[in-house]
């Protein structure tokens, strides 16, 4: 797997994330397991969708970072 996302999208879809599972939590409702599809591709920096449109959110600096 390539690197697709960026730091800015890395982190927009973090908190996407959370706050869908949050929600999903305090409504009582399972749709907040959506949450975890972004949060997902924020962790791996890594998201299917971009692969068929040739997508990056990845600049230049960002490839030089390690993680973790």
């Amino acid at each position: 797997m390539k690197k697709n996302v960026g730091s800015l999208d890395r982190l927009i879809r973090m908190i996407l994330g959370l706050i869908i599972i949050v929600w999903g939590i305090y409504a009582e409702n399972w749709f907040g397991l959506i949450g975890i599809v972004p949060l997902m591709t924020a962790l791996l920096n890594w998201c299917p969708f971009y692969i068929p449109l040739k997508l990056s959110t990845i600049k230049r600096g960002d490839n030089k970072k390690k993680i973790g």
